[in-house]
């Protein structure tokens, strides 16, 4: 046999085994009950079925067939897996202000790794990373979606976007380093050409710094950085590629001016006003509110490294933010679960369910935060954040009744992603 034909043979024995139909693969779970979080009541004994990583079926009481590939999950109480709307997944807080330089790039990415796998058996089958370094987490995305890697659905922001000297640029470093982000740029047309390099770079959402931040230097968190109509290009041309727009926005300037400009999520919204509020609520623009890290980053901050010009900007912001989340949730502002993971450690963010309900929300408000009013904020309603037929049969089981005890969500106790037990 020639070797082109023994080749085509080769080609051809692999482009069947591609195209062949796959035998559908479904799982049965079974629980002591599912809260189902659109109406907020309880459904007892749930079987749900899955076929290949979906859901096809819930009913009250039934029973899986013998021999059948089965989860029983007896005693818990499951919930759609959860999503958590800001984090970043190729940092630590172990390693604040120039500590982290004492490692080589690429160290990032392995930490990327171990934070994924964190943040899934935490229950967060579902992540938008709004920021990363040296696309390390395009990376990650597409090894765990290859199964190389565990980890959760990841909807991915490339690098954040924004002014010369701002925020999201490179703001360390000496002048003889020229370290410029790659996300840094000034104008209207500049930034719209960074919307599309990022998009041609795999990311799925595009993320801008509308103003100062803390964990940066020589920048301050309530100072808008970005004009309205440099924020407004940016909305624009993610809007035109089919992509949501997160605006990086503590103070109240930049705040409204993200949301005059089109952006779907206002990150942080710190000192948000009542301006602000009401424009929000007007517009539909969603509020990533992260009020659960201060406390970490107040304990654990000096000793990490952090330097002491960003743990006096944190000090400014906590409480503010924390009354300006009660007052906006209050007014029926549109809000989801966003914890900065990588400000703290990506295990541990289950506890702002706790906080959220501290500041205002009820039970039920809390996880819908991190569930269905995420899933429609990312653009993907009914196919997460959501256990119902057509949905990805990603879930969480906890011991006891989250309604009655929200701290219950802190420590999970399975996860399954796409029908499969990942704990």
């Amino acid at each position: 046999m020639n070797v082109l034909h023994a080749g085509a043979i080769a080609i051809a024995a692999v482009v069947f085994s591609v195209s062949a139909p796959a035998r559908a693969e479904t799982v049965y779970i079974m629980a002591e009950r599912l809260l189902d979080v659109e109406t907020g009541k309880y459904v007892s004994a749930p079987l749900i079925t899955a076929v290949d990583g979906k859901i096809t079926a819930i009913e009250s009481g039934g029973s899986a067939p013998a021999g059948s590939n089965l989860v029983e999950l007896t005693g818990l109480t499951v919930l759609p897996g959860f999503i958590d709307m800001h984090v970043h997944l190729d940092g630590r807080p172990e390693y604040g202000g120039y500590s982290r330089l004492q490692f080589t790039d690429r160290f990032w990415t392995v930490v990327g790794v171990a934070n994924a796998k964190r943040m899934l058996e935490a229950g967060f089958t579902t992540v938008r990373n709004v920021g990363g370094d040296d696309y390390n987490v395009t990376g990650l995305d597409q090894a765990i979606e290859a199964g190389w890697v565990i980890g959760p659905r990841i909807v991915n922001a490339g690098y954040s976007l924004g002014a010369t000297g701002g925020h999201c640029d490179e703001t360390f470093l000496p002048p003889s380093f020229a370290a410029k982000s790659p996300g840094a740029a000034d104008g209207p047309e500049e930034l719209r050409q960074k919307v599309r390099e990022q998009r041609k770079y795999g990311a799925e959402v595009i993320k801008a710094c509308a103003t100062g931040g803390v964990f940066s230097r020589n920048t301050l968190p309530g100072q808008q950085q970005m004009t309205e109509e440099e924020l407004r290009a940016v909305a624009d041309e993610a809007h035109f590629w089919g992509l949501k727009a997160a605006a990086h926005a503590h103070g109240a300037a930049g705040i409204k001016a993200a949301i005059r400009a089109g952006f779907d999520t206002i990150e942080h919204a710190s000192f948000i006003d009542d301006e602000g509020i009401r424009l929000a609520k007007e517009q539909g623009t969603y509020l990533s509110m992260d009020i659960f890290n201060t406390e970490y980053t107040l304990s654990q901050g000096a000793e990490n490294g952090v330097l002491e010009e960003n743990l006096a900007k944190e000090r400014m912001v906590s409480a503010a933010q924390r009354e300006g989340f009660r007052k906006a949730n209050a007014a029926g502002v549109k809000m989801v679960f966003g914890s900065d993971a990588g400000v703290m450690p990506h295990e541990t963010v289950g506890g702002q369910f706790e906080v959220m309900t501290r500041f205002g929300m009820t039970p039920i408000q809390a996880i819908r935060a991190a569930t269905t009013t995420a899933a429609e904020a990312l653009g993907q309603a009914g196919e997460v954040g959501t256990l119902r037929p057509g949905a990805w049969a990603d879930l969480v089981a906890v011991r006891g009744d989250p309604l009655a005890d929200i701290t219950v969500l802190g420590e999970v106790d399975a996860v399954l992603k796409g029908g499969v037990r990942v704990n």
